[in-house]
């Protein structure tokens, strides 16, 4: 059959997979056994697709078709259907094809970097033989039903096995709750950066905190909807939980992206991109860095060798400036431009005054976007994108673009969006960089200094006064949660010595 499966049958089906785990396993680990079963499925549908196509031009000479270059090669005995006809110990089996399979396709280096490879990607692999947590039955049960569709390119172009994917991570993340935060960020909004930043062929894009890939997957999706050449982009990401880095690599392959580098770590405390003895840098950042985080090495960061704590070192408590300044040191110093999502409260907490300080006397600062509650994956906060540049236009140099959209926000079927229409808005607000009644202001460096660095939006955009007094109280109960950190911390500490 090679009619194409519709995106709504595609995605009952993808999650009919999910439904097989329920009451089986936790919902937040169904990503652990889901992902790698549907991209095994795909490389060896796809490798079966171009196995019979090379065969057909061979004049049906098996051993020259086996011969020839495949995106991924599957080899004997490591193909799905080979462990389809294992009746026990089917784990066992599933383990062997997968390191067999990531042992024959190695990533390649590329100008010093390693591009792409399977090396790693199935993740765990000791989860599939521990048969207290997957007995064979219920691995038959997630074969069988991934078995019921061809996934060819002919069947399931690129285009629509990334949607479906997507479909997946998000499903993943409604059905695992807060836990889901660490690989899913809202698409439209990752849209909206995308937009903003505008990466162009040749470039380079880089996700410092790249979770499931979806920042990397929607600049490129940009360019696509350009009709521009996206496969000259390269593409980097770093990712601190290896079972996100393994998805976000998946992502990436079934979105037909290949030239790629996924590095796992702490991209704080060992950034995996250097070259030439220093930080790399990259002509696109975006990125949504895990929020206010308070277990890193903060003495580490304030020494740091890579030059990054440009404006100083952040609390314990929130790191949130110091992924902001890993950011800012990534940066190409040519045309080098970010945008951050990160919690509103960055904008005016007391505790980081000076830094935000340094930040505007540097000049690369170049719009604050307020956005609505609910756009932070379960969590009803308000965000904002911070938008950098380290090559400002002259019109821009010595202003910041303040943009007030907390009320461009759609809410249907309990999720909170942008829609096209917000997004057309706030990309042409951002490009146009000129006054919008109500919407938006453009601010001078040296009036930032005046409201003593504080970059809170309704500072400077005019709003009703509710807006304004629910913002302050933001502010201030975000700095009243982190006092009472400290403060539980200090008397925590205080009663080992009682």
């Amino acid at each position: 059959m090679t009619e194409p499966i519709s995106i709504a049958d595609l995605e009952k089906y993808l999650w009919g997979a999910a439904v097989l785990l329920r009451g089986q396993i936790d919902a937040s680990g169904y990503k652990e056994f889901i992902f790698p079963l549907l991209f095994f499925k795909r490389i060896c549908d796809v490798y079966d697709e171009e196995f019979q196509r090379n065969l057909e031009e061979a004049g049906g000479d098996a051993e020259f078709a086996a011969a020839q270059d495949y995106i991924i090669r599957i080899p004997e005995g490591a193909h799905w259907r080979d462990v389809r006809k294992v009746t026990e110990n089917i784990g066992a089996k599933l383990v062997e094809a997968f390191m067999r399979i990531e042992a024959e396709n190695p990533p390649k280096e590329i100008e010093g970097r390693l591009v792409g490879g399977l090396t790693g990607i199935f993740g765990d692999k000791s989860i599939w033989t521990n048969k207290a947590k997957m007995p064979d039955a219920i691995i038959v049960s997630l074969l069988n039903h991934f078995s019921k569709e061809t996934l060819s390119i002919a069947r399931c172009p690129a285009d629509e096995m990334g949607t479906g994917y997507e479909y997946l991570v998000g499903q993943f993340a409604n059905d695992a709750g807060h836990t889901a935060q660490e690989f899913y960020t809202n698409r439209t909004v990752v849209t909206l950066m995308a937009q903003i930043l505008r990466p162009a062929p040749g470039e380079s894009i880089y996700d410092p905190t790249c979770g499931s890939g979806g920042m990397l997957i929607k600049s490129l999706d940009y360019l696509k909807s350009q009709g521009l050449e996206y496969r000259s982009v390269r593409v980097y990401g770093q990712e601190v939980n290896p079972i996100t880095s393994a998805i976000a690599r998946m992502n990436l392959y079934l979105h037909g992206v290949t030239e790629f580098s996924i590095q796992k770590g702490d991209t704080l405390a060992d950034p995996k991109f250097i070259r030439n003895g220093q930080l790399a840098r990259f002509n696109v950042v975006l990125a949504n860095p895990p929020y206010s985080i308070k277990t890193w090495d903060r003495e580490k960061f304030a020494h740091d060798v890579w030059s990054r704590n440009i404006l100083g070192t952040p609390p314990q408590g929130r790191a949130d400036y110091a992924f902001i300044q890993h950011i800012l040191a990534s940066m190409d110093e040519t045309n080098g431009r970010c945008a951050i999502l990160l919690p509103h409260g960055v904008l005016n907490r007391l505790e980081e005054r000076e830094m935000r300080a340094e930040l505007v006397k540097l000049d690369w600062l170049d719009c604050i976007l307020g956005i609505g509650k609910n756009l932070f994956f379960n969590s009803p906060m308000e965000a904002c994108v911070l938008i950098a540049n380290r090559n400002k236009p002259a019109s821009h140099r010595g202003k910041v673009l303040f943009v007030a959209a907390k009320h461009l926000v759609e809410r249907k079927n309990g999720e909170s969006y942008l829609t096209d229409d917000h997004i057309r808005l706030l990309a042409k607000t951002y490009h146009d960089f000129e006054p919008v009644e109500g919407l938006a202001t453009v601010v001078t460096n040296e009036m930032i200094r005046e409201q003593k660095n504080s970059l809170a939006v309704n500072r400077y955009v005019k709003c009703s006064k509710d807006a304004s007094t629910e913002l302050d109280l933001q502010g201030a109960y975000d700095t009243w949660c982190h006092a009472s950190q400290v403060m539980e911390a200090t008397v925590a500490e205080f009663a080992k010595f009682v």
